[in-house]
């Protein structure tokens, strides 16, 4: 029998990911790298989903767009992602804004970044595309999503999740029939409309995207013509796309991810400092809505080599123990007590400290006699010994980075500051 695999839709397909976000939501968190580039998971990086649901799909082709303060984006791409294959057409390609156009226009939209590098798409004749935003924590099959589209018969198919209604205007929101044609396309409206007999919620866009390449190839050349135009996806192509009737929707449910028949589908949009800190700390519950345990559908990453986590002192007042508590290889607790927190690679805490629901990324040092709850602490951080971070609110939002739900973002140049302050 001949082996038809490279036939399948997933086999003809491009994967670009957009991955140039700013990522303001996160303040300083976003100061030296783009969005997709932050820590996560103890030990993943935001981009690593979105790219291990392609291997995992077994979307092999992959362009990573890449625009704002991209450099530890790139090096951990190139460090972690350098292991698909070129010699059988697999790759993954670093597209940085590279003014491929013309020499005045840096990437200006979603929709022009990909215009950008269409004479690349073209040398690999693909037969659909794959938009993906780089910055959302979840675990979808591709391949279903692609194979769906195929069987809708449309020119183009948008994954869609149902959000509060109370959210949707972070989103992009949609109304469908009862064929699952979209007939209607509102980038983050102020006014959302509610799905039909769901009044508490909205069908949104999850920023996923499937376009019959030539199709898609056409739209783009005709939104740059347009001078009205953003050249955004969400706000332009899409809502162009549904007014012309070729837009079909894929619910999430179909191709998500998941570790049993009652869990439920995981998608998080990680972009605010409240978002940021309950996704994490989501992670130390016993079950976790978000599996990272899964052999069958693996988180790929890069992490340097480190020794085992460590735990030393075992003295009443002075025990090294961390409980509900993700820790991760290369971490110290010394003497000190860590509950219900997230410890990245290469994490001290000193003796006679306390964190508690707390996220400290990697190298971050806590002095002795430090206290800590409800705080993220910044990459390379050395707390001082000491130090009280999230028992007064009125403090911390003086010192550092209060967040509304009352999470303190610690930075290294806000702590410098504090030390000149009292100096």
């Amino acid at each position: 029998m001949r082996n038809t695999a490279h036939h399948r839709p997933v086999r003809r397909t491009i994967a670009l990911v957009l991955a140039g976000g700013r990522g303001s939501r996160l303040h300083a968190l976003t100061e030296n790298c783009a969005k997709p580039a932050v820590h996560f998971g103890g030990k993943f990086r935001i981009v690593d989903f979105v790219l291990s649901n392609c291997v995992n799909s077994g979307v092999h082709r992959i362009g990573v767009l890449t625009q704002y303060k991209s450099h530890s984006l790139l090096r951990h791409l190139q460090h972690g992602w350098s292991f698909l294959r070129n010699e059988v057409n697999e790759f993954i390609d670093l597209l940085p804004a590279q003014q491929r156009v013309d020499e005045a226009s840096w990437y200006r939209g979603t929709a022009d970044a990909v215009f950008q590098n269409i004479d690349i798409l073209r040398e690999h004749e693909p037969k659909f595309i794959l938009i993906l935003a780089g910055d959302h924590v979840y675990k979808m099959n591709y391949a279903s999503l692609i194979e769906d589209h195929v069987a809708q018969g449309g020119q183009c198919t948008v994954a869609c999740i149902e959000v509060p209604l109370a959210e949707a205007s972070a989103f992009g929101v949609m109304t469908v029939d009862t064929t699952r044609r979209i007939t209607r396309f509102d980038e983050k409206p102020q006014n959302p409309q509610p799905m039909p007999g769901h009044p508490g919620k909205v069908l949104a866009s999850m920023g996923v995207y499937v376009f019959n390449a030539e199709y898609l190839f056409s739209a783009l050349a005709a939104d740059l013509q347009d001078p009205s135009s953003s050249h955004d996806f969400g706000k332009d192509l899409i809502p162009a796309m549904v007014a012309r009737g070729d837009a079909m929707a894929h619910s999430f449910d179909l191709s998500c991810v998941q570790t049993g028949p009652d869990a439920p589908s995981y998608w998080r949009d990680v972009g605010t400092v409240d978002a940021y800190w309950a996704s994490n700390i989501d992670l130390t519950a016993t079950t976790p809505e978000l599996d990272l345990y899964d052999t069958d559908w693996p988180i790929w990453t890069y992490q340097p080599t480190s020794p085992p986590a460590k735990f030393v002192f075992d003295d009443d007042g002075r025990r090294g123990m961390a409980v509900d508590s993700l820790v991760s290889s290369g971490c110290i607790i010394s003497g000190a007590s860590v509950r219900r927190s997230v410890l990245f690679t290469g994490v001290k805490i000193h003796s006679y400290s306390n964190v508690e629901e707390s996220v400290i990324l990697p190298g971050a040092d806590v002095g002795q006699h430090s206290r800590l709850r409800k705080v993220v602490v910044d990459e390379g951080c050395r707390i001082p010994p000491g130090m009280s971070i999230g028992f007064d609110a009125e403090e911390d939002a003086r010192r550092f980075h209060l967040s509304p739900g009352g999470v303190a973002l610690v930075t290294g140049p806000m702590l410098a500051a504090l030390n000149q302050e009292l100096a």
